[in-house]
């Protein structure tokens, strides 16, 4: 164990800051000997509080205690939200109860916020009282307790009061880091980093080579159990004395940095600021992701954001900010908000740019309205001596992804630029290959920092290939090659991002490692468009080399292993080099290390000779000279040998980048100079400026290294009729962007002009060829694709050029650089203020090759630029495919023609594509001819290409049963879930699905068992599948249309078309106790009676088996008409049935019920937070239900535990709170009631249980927990029902009696009194509904309309249409029907008008399997009122033509006037229009009088329309709007002659009345016991 001694720190001219490991005894003794007092104050959290170690501090402290002193010990709950003026009064209550005076001394022993709270109480107590500070956080030992800055926290903001009050001492025990949390440890490096970064270089530079053993050891820490006073308990360990010196040390470096500048500037005047690197926009960040994001997380963040704005001005180098980016990273540290596991972590919270900035207005560096940030010069060097004021405009580039770029009128410069562009990417990887096999040191200077040499640097560190260190603050590499002896297998795949370059080059290194112990192979691996470029041909060549190489997906593409056994033998070897050169170079770099010499052979001429030429030239540099055959064409001997380092190496800059600044100069007409590149380089794009910019009218000056280019005037560039850009063909992008700039009137070749020779061009980033055409067309400009290059058609003038709605850069960095060169083109010659800017997206995939490269074109060449935040798609504008996955006779076809249906998507079946796409016969035809492996390449192949394409077109997509047997497939799968498509596994009862298969002929036969097959797949559908339903067998028609109008609704509310909403009125969802839901489905109709919604008690299930669940389920929206569902489990603390800590179960439940589609899920405010973590982030359109549950009666509303819950919901975006304590006494309801009335942040369900708890359930408002008569048992004390629940709160007041009428004539019969009264009777409500007959409208508005306890009018003959003239407002559906049958009375005395006629018709026709949206036509007989409404109806149901038959037509023509044309209805007059027609009719409604027969000319236009062929995918449906008799004759007709299903009048009757029973009261109707009282004579 390394050992370190004591250091004292002088701050303020006191050595009072001390550093060291196990201080217990020289705090004791310092302390006591120093601060001498009758009173020690030993304050920390219950956090800290069970750590041993502080037990052991306490222990040392009173076995040291001073005759005649004594010691108090308090505890605070820990954690930001107890960081108020509330702990802080409770601490000085405790003080005064024990009565401490002004010689009290109060120690903090803790974290930051025990040390800035403790602090303030010190600061005040007594007018102030000595405090020391024992930081136990890295955190708080290098930030917090130094300066003295002491604060709580108030619901306006952090630290808002407080003041400065130094510690006596502040006892730095590195000690306590041992126990430290995983992340809280790496949190506190962000400040560590910080302070090297503005004051300490050297430290840095330590830190830069330390950071791996640092994460291995913190990464490595392990919860272990400890025994406390307070019992067992775990913590987390870290064995810090492996790394102690290194922690001592940084810990110590930092700590001097900050005392000094305190010392300097304790107040903050001026220096001290410089410590807020990184913090203003770090604390922006920080304000929205908290308390997600930890607050060195954020300031990290924040550190990269204020050096790319430092570089964005031009002080800061792109050098510097790359190893500020690597050293955050490799302490673990996050430096975008975008990265995968941070946004994962932060719950994907948003961050807005006008937040941010908004946030950052409120900073106290600021100059008043004016943002100031702190700048830097240099690692270990602030610009300044201070923070410095810097523009909205500049942030908000920072601060963005997308680019607006102005025109370039401004840019004029008669001095010109001298531009050094990064180093050369193709140089930087070959010459880190070349230095890592080489023997020796090697110093690289102007290597390109880039995330592709940032990957090949940390390749080459992973194989052990060299020693890697910096020099000249970090702008020279310095590899110790180890000669190739010391390459060994990786145990970590090596990720390579989208690095093509690297992978490749890589591909032959892995070759040459040896296994060492359980390392027995090297995985090359990228991100998603990596793993689509090729490498086939070089893997080819390595595997007929010796080489045992696998591809781990898709085959041709990353990732491969490459197994270390096989040797590299050397000898002659073929490649294919058409597609790529650096497969030549990637060889050519090893084959001196095979076992024998190599001659390679390339089958034809090279694509991209030169980089071939450039590595030959390079690896002579390192000692080894290639020959070129003298006999064979392309073919070179390679000798066996071992590169010698050169002590230095110096890149070219990359002369693709060049391209840019030149380019930049010939369309600005400035002059720009390259000072490293010239006729000498091994760069073929060097070339550029000559053989293309020149031609077109630049005068070009090179030299052997340099590079100077005046553009003429601007929009004078010639046209260049044909050039071959294959010696350059990454410049072709820089090309085509100045040909579109380019026009002559004596041209010969019409300003078209033609680039060719740049074929590999299409397996870059992107396909940059079809990139730049696609680009191009949206500046107005013209180009077509070549086999092997473009055309380009140059504008008459630049005025041509249009404004494009946004640029896509297809994450290609020369995509985005060549763009942002013609947008500052657009309306050239305009003020950029005058002018709209061209948007470029994904700005910083420049990052790649020249990540400086806007600063540059603003800070260097005068362009203006501004940052726009991407705006987040709106969720209507997504049309998101569908993906259904499952096995075969899951109901694939069938339930994807209703998912189709329901979204208005196109079906598209995979197998029947398979036969179009390939031609090669059906599926089952191709598999017996060419296998099932066969099969299964070409699916993968198709199923790529049709999520690449119709991904976002709104599609279903059903796939065959097997789509989950290949790796490729799954992965695809699995991407297109993880960016919000829907997966959806479908599947059925595994026996149902054998019987079908077993008579299926239209597949290719198992060729095993069908049960077998499902075992080996069920594991994939659920890894792959975002979504699961369970399909039950149905015996009947009514349960095959119940299961598809399930369903419909079920895929509306996954893909986001029908929202879920938590309710904002009174509500109630009622609480199942069952074990087993499906014997009790009566029951549960009635149990849901006036709900909306129902919660399922999982807890109380009989079986926990996700396919039972999702059985459960199925039955339970069957049951209920797709009820919204309210998924809970309750472990036994919490009054439930589930054990406490079987968390992975638990959690694997909640997993079910989001992959459910559940509405609501209720997420437990105490499980541990990486599983709240894992659930919101998987919560897709579910509602989460943040509850806390008090079941044992321990907190009462006025205790803090229920605002730090409160806080904590908050948090963690739940979009409801729910919670439960225990009432002791009636008061506890007045006190709940009292904190609600507080907490309106979200919506609040809050309840207490037991008998006296009852008025609570009483008075909550949303969605209140209930049970039924009809249930085994209650789910919770003191639970009530509906009607229970309705009764009390109509007995206090809460519920006013109503009275409710039908008013016309005459209304002797009407069943509406029946129909509402026995709904009220049902629910407990305090309303009746009576009967008001008269045929006036004026006397209904005298005697009903003035009544104070009206709650609602329904209005039959003949009043419909007379009353409306007494109603302040009309519904679309009343104006447009032209009648009123429901009055809706408000609080403001108006009355509206509405007609809920229409909803009778669409509801009862719903309810009898008919889809809401039909797609089909509608016929309506009759011509009256209800005529009207049915119109309506089918208009809403989206009926494609609305056909009307009626005795006369004469009534109808009028009636088909009055509609808007878009309702597209039809007069039919004769029979024979009837015949002529061709559209099928799925839905049909009567509206004429039952009590006649039908007249003879009618009934055979009725009969020809039920006789037509029906082609809708459900049974044509008819109803008959008189509901007496139940069976009319035109019923009768339709369905015993024509087949029709019917539905009666009395549905219709009933639906209705059921909407304006809902409008009226707010409940949902009890349909059933409604519908039998209305029925029944």
């Amino acid at each position: 164990m390394a050992s370190v001694g004591l250091e004292k720190v002088n701050i303020l001219g006191r050595d009072s800051i001390h550093v060291g490991y196990d201080l217990r005894a020289h705090i004791a003794r310092t302390v006591f000997e120093s601060c001498v007092s009758s009173t020690y104050v030993v304050v920390s959290d219950a956090n800290v509080a069970r750590v041993p170690y502080h037990e052991a501090l306490c222990a040392a402290l009173e076995e040291g205690l001073p005759a005649r002193s004594r010691m108090l010990r308090y505890v605070v709950q820990p954690g930001e939200t107890y960081k108020t003026r509330e702990t802080k009064g409770e601490i000085e209550d405790f003080m005064l109860a024990e009565g401490c005076t002004r010689d009290t001394v109060v120690l903090a022993v803790g974290g930051g916020v025990i040390g800035d709270m403790v602090g303030f109480v010190a600061a005040t107590f007594m007018r102030g009282v000595r405090f020391v500070q024992v930081p136990t956080s890295l955190l708080a030992m290098v930030d917090s307790s130094i300066g003295g800055k002491t604060a709580v926290d108030t619901p306006a903001g952090k630290n808002f009061i407080g003041s400065f009050w130094q510690p006596e001492f502040v006892f730095v025990d590195v000690k306590w880091l041992e126990t430290l949390p995983r992340r809280e440890f790496i949190n506190g490096m962000a400040e560590v980093i910080k302070t090297a970064c503005i004051w300490n270089a050297a430290e840095f530079m330590r830190l830069e080579m330390h950071a791996s053993m640092f994460l291995q050891v913190v990464n490595s820490s392990k919860q272990v159990k400890v025994d406390t006073k307070g019992g067992p308990t775990s913590l987390s360990y870290t064995n810090i004395t492996q790394i102690l010196d290194h922690v001592f040390q940084l810990v110590l470096e930092s700590i001097k940095v900050k005392a000094h500048v305190v010392s300097s500037d304790e107040r903050e005047s001026g220096l001290r600021n410089l410590l807020n690197f990184g913090h203003s926009i770090g604390h922006a960040y920080e304000a929205l992701l908290t308390p997600q994001a930890l607050h060195g997380e954020c300031v990290s963040i924040g550190m990269v954001k204020e050096a790319e704005l430092s570089r964005y001005l031009n002080i800061l180098s792109p050098t510097q900010v790359a190893r500020l980016t690597k050293v955050l990273s490799a302490y673990g540290l996050p430096t975008s908000v975008n990265e995968g596991w941070f946004r994962e972590l932060t719950l994907g919270k948003r961050t807005p740019l006008e937040v941010l900035l908004r946030k950052m207005s409120i900073d106290k560096k600021n100059d008043g309205s004016n943002k100031k940030v702190v700048l830097l010069e240099t690692i270990g060097k602030c610009y300044g001596t201070s923070a410095h004021v810097v523009s909205d405009t500049d942030l908000r580039f920072v601060l963005t992804d997308e680019a607006l770029v102005y025109p370039f009128t401004d840019v004029r410069s008669s001095t010109g630029h001298t531009i050094v562009p990064p180093g050369s990417k193709s140089i930087s990887n070959r010459a880190l290959i070349l230095a890592a096999l080489g023997k020796g040191k090697c110093r690289i200077r102007n290597l390109l920092h880039s995330d592709d040499t940032k990957h090949m640097l940390e390749a080459v560190q992973q194989l052990n290939a060299a020693t890697i260190s910096w020099e000249d603050n970090g702008d020279t590499v310095v590899i110790d090659g180890h000669g190739g002896r010391t390459l060994t297998a990786s145990d970590l795949p090596l990720y390579l991002g989208n690095a093509g370059t690297a992978s490749r080059f890589l591909a032959s290194v892995a070759s040459l490692v040896c296994p060492e112990g359980n390392r027995d192979s090297v995985i090359l691996t990228g991100n998603a468009r990596m793993q689509e470029r090729p490498i086939g041909p070089l893997v080819e060549s390595l595997r007929l080399n010796g080489v045992r190489v696998d591809y781990l997906n898709r085959e041709g593409s990353l990732p491969i292993k490459v197994h270390a056994e096989s040797k590299f033998r050397g000898g002659r070897i073929n490649l294919e080099a058409s597609i790529s050169s650096q497969y030549v170079s990637s060889i050519l770099m090893c084959a001196p290390y095979a076992e024998e010499p190599v001659t390679l052979s390339l089958d034809g001429k090279p694509i991209s000779e030169l980089y071939i030429e450039m590595t030959i030239r390079m690896m002579e540099k390192f000692g080894i000279k290639v020959e070129k055959s003298n006999d064979e064409l392309y073919t070179y001997h390679i000798p066996r040998g071992q590169y010698v380092n050169p002590a230095e190496y110096v890149i070219e800059s990359d002369a693709s980048s060049a391209t840019y600044p030149l380019a930049f100069a010939a369309l600005t007409g400035t002059t720009v100079t390259i000072p490293n590149i010239g006729h000498d380089s091994l760069q073929g794009d060097s070339r550029f400026a000559c053989d293309v910019l020149k031609p077109m009218g630049c005068t070009v000056q090179q030299t052997a290294t340099s590079t100077t280019v005046t553009g003429p005037e601007p929009g004078t560039l010639k046209p260049l009729e044909h050039v071959d850009m294959e010696p350059m063909t990454d410049a072709f992008l820089t090309a085509c962007v100045v040909a579109a700039a380019a026009h002559s009137p004596e041209s010969k070749c019409k300003n078209i002009i033609t680039i060719t020779g740049i074929a590999n061009q299409r397996v870059k980033e992107c396909n940059r060829i079809l990139a730049m055409v696609t680009q191009l067309s949206k500046f107005g400009v013209t180009a077509e694709e070549l086999p092997d290059g473009i055309q380009v058609h140059g504008v008459e003038q630049l005025s041509q050029l249009k404004v494009p709605d946004a640029v896509e850069t297809y994450d290609d960095h020369r995509v985005a650089m060549s763009f942002s060169l013609l947008a500052g083109m657009v309306n050239y010659g305009q003020a950029p203020s005058s002018c709209r800017p061209i948007k470029i997206l994904e700005r910083r995939c420049t990052g790649k090759t020249w990540p400086g490269w806007w600063d540059v074109l603003h800070s260097r060449l005068g362009a203006t630029l501004d940052g726009n935040e991407p705006l987040p798609e709106k969720e209507n504008d997504i049309r998101k495919s569908v993906v259904l996955i499952g096995m075969r006779a899951a109901g694939k076809s069938t339930v994807g023609r209703w998912c189709a249906e329901a979204l208005g998507y196109k079906l598209l079946d995979l197998d029947d594509e398979f036969q179009t796409y390939f031609g090669m016969g059906t599926v089952k035809e191709f598999v017996a001819q060419n296998g099932w492996e066969s099969f299964r390449s070409k699916e993968t192949d198709l199923f790529g290409h049709v999520l690449n394409k119709y991904s976002r077109s709104g599609y279903v997509i059903s796939t065959g049963g097997g789509i989950v047997e290949t790796a490729s497939s799954r992965k695809l799968l699995q991407d297109f879930a993880a960016t919000g498509g829907v997966v959806l596994h479908l599947y059925r009862d595994i026996d149902e699905t054998i019987k079908f298969l077993r008579t299926d002929p239209t597949r290719p036969a198992y060729i095993e068992e069908v049960r077998g097959v499902w075992d080996r797949r069920e594991k994939w559908y659920h890894l792959c599948s975002s979504y699961s339903f369970f399909s039950p067998h149905c015996s009947t028609t009514a349960e095959f249309e119940g299961l598809r109008r399930v369903f419909s609704k079920f895929i509306r509310r996954i893909t986001g078309m029908l929202p879920v909403e938590v309710p904002v009125k009174r509500s109630t969802f009622v609480c199942l106790t069952f074990q087993n839901l499906l014997p009790e489905m009566e029951r549960i109709k009635e149990a849901v009676y006036g709900c909306e919604a129902v919660e399922v008690r999982v807890d109380h299930l009989e079986n926990y088996s996700q396919d039972f669940v999702l059985k459960q389920l199925t039955a339970l929206r069957l049951a209920t008409d797709s009820l919204p569902i309210v998924f809970t489990i309750r472990t036994k603390k919490q009054g439930g049935k589930f054990l406490d800590n079987d968390y992975s179960t638990l959690e694997d439940l909640l997993t079910v019920g989001l992959k459910a589609g559940v509405e609501f899920l209720d997420l437990e405010l105490t499980l541990p937070s990486p599983i709240h973590q894992r659930i919101l982030n998987k919560r897709y359109k579910t509602r989460i239900i943040g509850s806390h549950h008090d079941f044992s009666g321990e907190f009462s509303w006025e205790h803090p535990e229920w605002e730090h819950r409160y806080a904590q919901a908050l948090a963690m975006q739940v979009d409801a709170i729910k919670f439960v304590a225990t009432a002791k006494g009636f008061g506890d309801n007045l006190s709940l009631e009292e904190f609600r009335s507080k907490h309106t942040d979200k919506p609040l369900i809050a309840i207490n249980m037991r008998e006296c708890g009852k008025l609570s359930r009483v008075l909550n408002t949303i969605l209140t927990p209930i049970t039924s008569d009809v249930l085994p048992q209650a789910a919770a004390p003191g639970q009530l029902t509906l009607r229970q629940i309705n009764e009390l709160y109509a007995s206090i007041g809460g519920l006013r009696p109503k009275k409710m009428f039908v008013v016309g004539s005459p209304i002797g019969h009407s069943r509406s009194p029946i129909l509402h009264n026995t709904g009220y009777n049902s629910l407990g409500l305090p309303y009746t509904f009576d009967k008001f007959e008269t045929d006036s409208a004026e006397i209904v508005k005298k005697s009903l309309l003035s009544r104070e306890d009206l709650g609602g009018i329904a209005v039959t003959i003949p009043l419909k249409q007379d009353i409306m003239q007494y109603l302040d407002e009309l519904t679309d559906s009343a104006k447009c029907i032209g009648a009123v049958n429901t009055i809706i009375p408000k609080k403001d005395g108006r009355f509206i008008g509405h007609n809920t006629d229409w909803l009778g018709i669409k509801n009862s026709l719903i309810a009898n399997g008919v889809p809401e949206h039909v797609n089909t036509a509608g016929l309506i007989v009759g011509s009256g009122g209800t005529a009207r409404a049915a119109a309506y109806a089918f208009h809403e149901m989206q009926c494609s033509t609305i056909y009307m038959i009626n005795r006369t037509t004469s009534n109808l023509t009028e009636l088909q006037k009055s509609f808007p044309q878009e309702f597209n209805i039809h007069v039919i007059e004769s029979l024979e229009q009837i015949e002529q027609l061709s559209e099928p009719v799925g839905i049909a409604v009567s509206c004429v009088p039952s009590d006649k027969p039908l007249d003879d000319a009618l009934s055979q236009k009725l009969s020809a329309f039920l006789s037509r062929p029906s082609a809708t995918n459900f049974i044509p449906t008819i109803l008959d709007a008189a509901y007496k008799p139940l069976v009319t004759p035109v019923l009768k007709l339709a369905s015993e002659v024509h087949g029709w299903r019917p539905v009666s009048g009395a549905q219709m009757l009933v639906h209705q009345g059921v909407a304006q029973f809902e409008i009226w009261t707010g409940f949902k109707a009890p349909f059933a016991p409604v519908y039998d009282a209305v029925t029944q004579e």
